[in-house]
């Protein structure tokens, strides 16, 4: 864990970026060369504070927590370690029947996915990481009933929760920091896929998007996995570390929806014939509406339960009860190899 306020240059900065976590006060500057260093190289001169302010490294991931001050970050530091140093007998959580009002009825609304991760969690429990970087995925320790986990979780509020590539490398860093410390992973899913199109694919998310996959299938930790809403395509099993039947159970809410894809892209290219045939612009969007409405009925979650392709539909309500049963009875070293990661990823 590397704590840093002030400046922080060349050397000092090296051994920063290889800790596992990073938290910094609002007042400091981190870069691999400090304002002399990189004037002696002929690229111009900088005051200290032009070179890594927090501005810059909160939000490409360098920092991991940002704090007001040094003894702000004695605090979050404790509560950091706290988590790898065993359960807590005493704790409290909230409410948890305010899980049932998160998300809201209509399916097309977006909503705040840390109130579900505050209220899941013990009171005063949830830590966040990275929170300025790759705002569409939301990673964060917490407990339940006095028990350290990891979360990842999906944030509708950004390009409707799809994943990107600096989200991708996100959750699979964090993975690989959870699985470095025995720590289960809960997974609340609520994503229409991965970010998809020429220009998502200049940031070489063929790649990132495949360390979900990579990191996922090798983790020696159990992950549950909760879908809160959306679960589609690539992105959804992603979530599930690869695939729903690997997790120690993959559970939904009642707005849970699945599918290969997002319903109105699907219905936009299995139906586009009989759209395109259809001359009345109202007549059409009628017609659009149908279909899309179709496939919901298909891909609600109760109707995925039905085949199995999740374990169950469970009142939100539950979810902590979920949690705990799956934390008590998976075993800790869950993947069947005996290799343990020496390291976690510095990225």
């Amino acid at each position: 864990m590397g704590v840093t306020s002030g400046r922080c240059f060349a050397g000092n900065a090296a051994l920063l970026g290889g800790c596992d976590v990073i938290i910094a006060t609002r007042n400091s500057t981190t870069g691999m060369a400090g304002p002399a260093m990189i004037e002696a190289a002929g690229l111009g001169a900088f005051s200290p504070d032009e070179v890594g302010p927090v501005e810059v490294q909160a939000p490409n991931g360098v920092i991991d927590i940002i704090v007001e001050d040094e003894k702000d970050a004695v605090r979050v530091a404790k509560h950091y370690l706290s988590f790898f140093q065993g359960d807590l007998k005493d704790w409290s959580c909230p409410d948890q029947r305010l899980l049932r009002r998160i998300v809201p009825e209509n399916r097309l609304r977006g909503y705040d996915v840390r109130q579900a991760l505050a209220t899941l969690a013990d009171t005063d429990s949830l830590l966040e990481i990275r929170r300025d970087f790759a705002p569409g995925m939301i990673t964060a320790l917490a407990r339940i009933e006095g028990r350290p986990v990891g979360v990842i979780a999906n944030n509708p509020l950004h390009l409707g929760g799809a994943i990107d590539a600096p989200g991708a490398d996100k959750a699979a860093r964090f993975m690989q920091l959870c699985d470095a410390f025995d720590l289960p992973i809960v997974s609340l899913s609520d994503t229409p896929g991965f970010m998809v199109g020429p220009e998502s694919e200049r940031l070489a998310t063929v790649r990132h998007f495949s360390r979900l996959f990579v990191i996922g299938a090798n983790l020696s930790v159990p992950m549950m996995v909760v879908v809160l809403r959306k679960a589609y395509g690539l992105g959804a099993q992603a979530m599930a570390a690869g695939t729903y039947s690997s997790a120690v159970f993959s559970v939904s809410w009642p707005t849970g929806e699945m599918g290969p894809m997002g319903l109105e892209g699907a219905v936009q290219l299995a139906y586009r014939k009989e759209l395109d045939s259809i001359d009345d612009p109202e007549k059409r969007q009628a017609a659009y509406s149908s279909y899309v409405a179709e496939l919901y009925q298909q891909g609600k979650a109760m109707n995925a339960a039905s085949y199995m392709e999740i374990d169950d539909v469970i009142d939100p309500a539950d979810t902590r009860r979920w949690i705990m049963h799956g934390l008590k009875t998976a075993p800790k070293r869950f993947a069947s190899s005996d290799k343990k990661r020496p390291f976690v990823d510095a990225w």
